[in-house]
C-alpha cells in the first residue's frame, strides 16, 4: 500500500479492503507481472471512489458485503479467505448471476463494472493512481517517449 492509499483507506474498513484486494487479485492475478493490487489498482479505484465516483461508493461497499456473504454461503468462509481457484469459480458463477444468496445489486452486472474498473486501473496512466511504475505498459511493450 502506498502512502497515498493509506489516507484513502477511510473509504473501506479492514474487512472490505481485504475483500477488495482478493477480488482485484482474482481478476488480475500475479504471473510474470504484478497482480492488480500490487500494480496499484486498489489505489486507482479508491482515488476514483473518493472523487468522481463518490456516489458509487455505497454500491461498492454493499457489493463487497454481498460477495462475502455469497462466499460464506458457498464455501463457509469469506471471499478473502478463499483460494484463488475458489475465488475464480465463485466469480464465474456471480458473473452468470448464479448465486445462492439475495443480492440487492445485480451480481453479474456489478461484477462487470468492477472488472472494467480493474482493467482501467491496471492499464491507465500511472498519474491516475494505478499502473504503478508503468508496469502494465512495459508488459505490453508500450514505451513513453515524451
Amino acid at each position: 500500500m502506498t502512502p497515498e492509499s493509506a489516507g484513502m483507506n477511510k473509504l473501506f474498513d479492514q474487512a472490505e479492503l481485504e475483500c477488495l484486494r482478493a477480488l482485484l487479485d482474482a481478476i488480475i492475478p500475479a504471473d510474470d507481472f504484478p497482480s492488480a493490487w500490487e500494480a496499484g489498482v486498489g489505489d486507482y479505484l479508491q482515488r476514483q471512489l473518493a472523487g468522481d465516483l463518490a456516489k458509487a461508493l455505497p454500491d461498492y461497499r454493499a457489493w463487497l458485503a454481498q460477495l462475502t456473504a455469497e462466499a460464506r454461503a458457498q464455501y463457509g468462509r469469506g471471499f478473502a479467505q478463499l483460494r484463488l481457484s475458489e475465488r475464480t469459480g465463485l466469480l464465474r458463477r456471480i458473473e452468470a448471476d448464479e448465486v445462492q444468496t439475495q443480492w440487492a445489486i445485480a451480481p453479474g452486472g456489478f461484477f462487470r463494472e468492477i472488472v472494467e474498473a480493474c482493467a482501467e486501473g491496471y492499464y491507465s496512466d500511472p498519474g491516475n493512481g494505478g499502473n504503478r511504475d508503468g508496469i502494465a505498459w512495459r508488459m505490453v511493450g508500450f514505451e513513453v517517449t515524451a
